[in-house]
């Protein structure tokens, strides 16, 4: 029998809001056993958010210095072999970078760094060490996502001609009109947060979708973003042009002040052939549009869907599947990776994906500054 993978977690404690996403991801299949890490600044808390899970008080430690010492001295059989980091933003970089020098695959969340130039420091620093690096764009592991992305690759709509993504929320309306709060949020904070808040948050989310499922990287953008008040220094609402080629365009529009909206990120899809739709507050309902044929509806658990999609569909047809089930078959994308047995191509968002990310997030702010202009996403 197998045993199972040792995961550590950096942040992800009592009060923090995905890290029991992370937890029951870890745990859908089987495959990974929580040993230990760092659950809050705050030791003591630390501690007690271990004792629920638990854990060996020895291996819920101050911080990740004390982690890496301390694990290091353990048999290698037992030592922990992934972390999670799960901390706000500004420490993404910091900590993914210790990992990756000492060796532990990495899962972080997004965006995975503050700056485009640390990015690149982990881009190369992953290449050299060549340690599974998975950055959690969750949406990613829905199987109708999934589907979607094979639909196109096989060519089922078509040549694409027009790419549309949203991603609207409403959540910042309550902190963004009141002075106070707006200048004590961490989210609107440019020392923890980096340089974009919307954009950085979900717009990054709907750009590695585009890229995702299209299997075509965004060449040039054009921004428009909006602050709102002269004195928050984060965008909070934003239209990007895309520009695939000279044929195939699209528009991404992102918003945290989309008043009452809730997680209304939506993927559309158009080829010559077809269009593909997709909403992720309606997750198990895949839309395929064709100008001759009735509007068809693909759903998970289906003989008619890719193996890819099953691969990541836990219960039988009619019964819904969610975010955490989403999250889990990231999870088994990187357990498979560290076992050396990937079955599919886009198992798992890499860092590469996270690197693209926070090119975009730089060159967006960077064309709506420069005037609304056209910026390239050439990689340098």
């Amino acid at each position: 029998m197998m045993s199972k993978i040792k995961l550590g977690i950096l942040g992800g404690g009592e009060d923090s809001l995905i890290g029991i996403l992370h937890r029951v991801a870890a745990n859908m299949f089987d495959q990974f056993e929580i040993v230990g890490g760092v659950f809050d600044t705050n030791h003591q808390k630390s501690l007690d958010f271990g004792d629920k899970l638990q854990l060996d008080p020895n291996r819920v430690y101050r911080d990740l210095d004390h982690l890496v010492a301390e694990e290091a001295k353990l048999a290698e059989e037992e030592r922990m072999q992934v972390v999670s980091v799960l901390t706000p933003n500004f420490l993404h970089f910091p900590m993914a970078k210790q990992l990756l020098e000492n060796n532990y695959h990495v899962i972080c969340e997004k965006p995975l760094t503050t700056t485009f130039e640390e990015a690149k420091i982990l881009n190369q620093l992953q290449k050299k060490n060549n340690k599974v690096f998975a950055v959690t764009y969750t949406y990613t592991g829905y199987p109708m996502i999934r589907q979607m992305k094979t639909m196109i690759a096989n060519g089922e709509i078509g040549e694409i001609q027009k790419v549309d993504v949203q991603y609207y929320q409403g959540w910042i309306n309550p902190l963004i009109h009141d002075k106070d709060k707006r200048s004590s949020t961490w989210r609107l904070d440019p020392e923890k947060s980096g340089i974009s808040c919307c954009i950085g948050d979900i717009g990054t989310h709907a750009f590695n979708m585009a890229e995702y499922v299209t299997g075509i990287q965004v060449k040039d953008i054009l921004a428009d973003l909006n602050y709102l008040y002269e004195d928050n220094p984060m965008d909070i609402d934003g239209t990007v042009l895309l520009r695939f080629s000279e044929k195939i365009k699209g528009v991404l529009r992102a918003s945290q002040i989309a008043t009452g909206e809730e997680n209304n990120f939506s993927v559309k899809i158009y080829g010559d052939r077809g269009g593909l739709k997709w909403e992720q507050e309606n997750p198990n309902y895949l839309y395929l549009l064709k100008e001759d044929q009735p509007l068809q509806v693909l759903k998970p658990g289906h003989a008619y869907n890719s193996d890819f999609s099953l691969e990541g569909t836990k219960l039988p047809a009619g019964h819904p599947e969610g975010i955490f089930d989403s999250m889990g078959n990231i999870y088994y994308g990187v357990a498979q990776a560290i076992k050396d047995n990937s079955k599919f191509e886009g198992a798992y968002p890499k860092l590469h994906d996270g690197y693209r990310g926070m090119h975009f997030i730089e060159q967006t702010v960077a064309s709506h500054k420069q005037g609304n202009v056209w910026v390239s996403m050439e990689e340098e």
